[in-house]
C-alpha cells in the first residue's frame, strides 16, 4: 500500500466527507454538498504518493520532504548523534507531497516521539519547541544522520512506519505528516553539501549533500 497513489491515511478523511456530501446533497442543500466534494477531492490530492527517481551516485544523501530548504545551520546535536552536525530544515507547505522518504540506506538505530508545541514550521524555534518525532539511521560505514518529523501550526498529526531495527534504502518511504509541516535533516558535519537557503526539493529526488 506504500507504492499506491493516494496515501492509505487520505481514505478516512475521504469517506467522512464523501458521505457528509451525500447526506447534504440528499437534504438538498446542493451548494454545501458540492463544497464537501471539493474538498474531498483536495483531501486525495494532497495525500498523493508520486514516483520518484532516486539518484543513482551512491554516496548522494536525498533530501526527505518536499519543500523550501528555510534554514541550514552548524550545531551540536546532543539527544540522538550526540556529535557536531549540519541542520537542513525544509519547511513543507500545504500544496507540498506530504510523504517524507529515507535520506540514505542504513539501519534505523532509534526511534522517539518528543512532545510539544504547534508553532507556524516556518519559525525557527520549531525544531526545538514542536511536537515531532525522529529517526536516527546509521550507515553500512557507521555514519549518522537524524531525520525529525515536526509539525505546524496546522499539521496536527505525525505517521512514521519504521521502527528500531529496520533495514532501510535511500528514496523509501517512511511516513508523512498531515497538512503543513518541517522536516529536519541532521547530516555528519563532513558532508559536502548540494544545497542552499531558498532552494527548493523533492523527496527521494534532490541531492542534499553527499559524502566525501
Amino acid at each position: 500500500m506504500r507504492n499506491f497513489p493516494i496515501a492509505p491515511e487520505a481514505f478516512p478523511f475521504f469517506i467522512l466527507l464523501g458521505a457528509l456530501s451525500i447526506g447534504t446533497w440528499f437534504f438538498d442543500f446542493k451548494i454545501a454538498s458540492l463544497i464537501l466534494l471539493f474538498i474531498g477531492g483536495w483531501v486525495l490530492w494532497f495525500f498523493r504518493n508520486p514516483v520518484r527517481t532516486i539518484p543513482d551516485d551512491s554516496q548522494s544523501i536525498v533530501s526527505p520532504a518536499d519543500g523550501k530548504v528555510v534554514e541550514i545551520h552548524e550545531e551540536e546535536e546532543d539527544v540522538y548523534c550526540k556529535e557536531r552536525v549540519i541542520r537542513v530544515s525544509i519547511f513543507l507547505n500545504i500544496f507540498n507531497v506530504h510523504i517524507n522518504r529515507i535520506p540514505f540506506t542504513g539501519k534505523i538505530m532509534k526511534t522517539g516521539f518528543i512532545p510539544g508545541r504547534y508553532l507556524p514550521a516556518m519559525k525557527p524555534s520549531a525544531s526545538q519547541e514542536n511536537h515531532r518525532h525522529a529517526i536516527l539511521i546509521q550507515t553500512a560505514t557507521g555514519q549518522q544522520m537524524l531525520v525529525v518529523q515536526i509539525v505546524g501550526l496546522i499539521a496536527r498529526r505525525i505517521r512514521c512506519w519504521v521502527e528500531t531495527g529496520d533495514q532501510v534504502t535511500r528514496g523509501d518511504r517512511f511516513g508523512l505528516i498531515q497538512f503543513g509541516s518541517r522536516v529536519d535533516t541532521f547530516l555528519p558535519i563532513d558532508v559536502k553539501l548540494q544545497v542552499q537557503v531558498g532552494d527548493h526539493v523533492k523527496g527521494g529526488s534532490s541531492v542534499l549533500g553527499e559524502f566525501v
